[in-house]
């Protein structure tokens, strides 16, 4: 059984993307086989990978809409992006239309669950969510083993954990058990004396449920989205990919 990660957050421009796809390459780099899906109908992690919606005959928003979840095409889904060391289920911009197109399907908040229960073999299964609510949310929410939420070190990113919470608060009344967390503080400058103090209050806030590794700013990761690769194949000895080197060593003993 794949160990799913969901990487959420309800504030925009914190990571999120990034995280997903370093993350899933550092984790390749540890020898898992490791699958990344981009939820977000926006398509950032597919667009970085060089994957546009144009192009595809699926998407990740037909394991949604498949009429038996159990029964998905994985093999017409998954693509194999350029060097990347791992699989893209991509996006596609119908993952916006879900919430209506799914709005009186029984079970829709789990469809997304069976459908990576009787999929492909991997080790690891990278949910890189929409910052909305929504259907998709929900489904990356309860389908996840556990959630990582990448919060900026920066005061305003705080307040879009909130909403997200909000969300977890609601699934948890209805769900077996708790939804699982850590939060990940990134682009920490560590020249700035407000980014100190944010990564502070994150740690006492979060406590145990906050990842020891931190983050940090590096030019690398533009330069690696401009060049539609991940960081390691760019630059794999910057700061950036020894931090998500790290960050993989801490989720590989979860």
């Amino acid at each position: 059984m794949a160990r799913i990660l969901a990487i959420a957050n309800q504030k925009g421009g914190v990571g999120k993307t990034t995280t997903a796809l370093t993350l899933g390459a550092a984790l390749a780099r540890l020898g898992r086989r490791v699958l990344v899906m981009d939820l977000d109908p926006h398509g950032c992690a597919s667009a970085h990978l060089g994957v546009f919606p144009e192009g595809l005959t699926a998407s990740a928003a037909d394991v949604f809409l498949a009429e038996d979840p159990l029964a998905v095409d994985w093999s017409a889904v998954i693509r194999v992006p350029g060097q990347a060391p791992f699989d893209l289920a991509p996006s596609h911009t119908r993952l916006a239309d879900l919430d209506m197109d799914l709005k009186d399907r029984k079970g829709k908040g789990v469809l997304l669950r069976q459908a990576l229960d009787a999929g492909p073999a991997y080790d690891h299964v990278l949910l890189d969510c929409p910052p909305h609510t929504g259907v998709v949310l929900v489904n990356a929410l309860v389908a996840s083993d556990l959630l990582i939420i990448p919060i900026q070190t920066d005061f305003l990113a705080l307040h879009g954990v909130r909403h997200l919470f909000d969300t977890m608060r609601a699934l948890n009344r209805v769900l077996p058990r708790p939804i699982a967390y850590r939060a990940l503080a990134t682009m920490f400058d560590r020249r700035a004396r407000a980014c100190t103090r944010v990564l502070e209050l994150l740690r006492s806030k979060f406590k145990e449920r906050m990842f020891a590794t931190v983050i940090g700013l590096d030019t690398k990761f533009r330069e690696a989205s401009a060049a539609g690769k991940v960081v390691q194949e760019l630059a794999p000895e910057c700061r950036g990919a020894g931090e998500y080197a790290r960050l993989a060593e801490e989720v590989a003993v979860l």
